[in-house]
């Protein structure tokens, strides 16, 4: 018995299209062309979910560095007195209370100082 395929392959073109909608010229319209931007789009946002999270790294690094600078501290200094005084807070979270609470942050440079 021979079997078509056309439900099933309208229907995974019809897909592909659908996640293509937005994309720029015949790139939306012609399933070939949809389903090669599709696998490069997939390509690129893998990559650049890493990229990101390496650019937020950097970022949070620059407000603590900035925020120990006024304290009078540089960033190095500021992390390695952190770590001897065994104060266990993520750059995340730091960086947070950096911009956020100010206050908070000069309290936390003063207990590592006076150690």
């Amino acid at each position: 018995m021979r079997i078509k395929r056309s439900v099933n392959a309208r229907k995974k073109r019809r897909k592909v299209l659908k996640m293509t909608k937005g994309f720029y010229n015949i790139r939306k319209s012609s399933y070939r062309k949809a389903k090669e931007a599709l696998t490069h789009a997939g390509k690129n946002a893998y990559r650049d979910r890493r990229n990101k999270k390496r650019l937020r790294r950097g970022l949070w690094q620059i407000k603590i560095g900035n925020a120990a600078r006024e304290a009078g501290l540089n960033y190095s200094r500021f992390m390695n007195l952190l770590k001897s005084n065994k104060i266990e807070l993520d750059r995340k979270i730091l960086s947070q209370i950096a911009v956020e609470r100010p206050e908070i942050f000069e309290k936390l440079v003063a207990k590592i100082k006076t150690k």
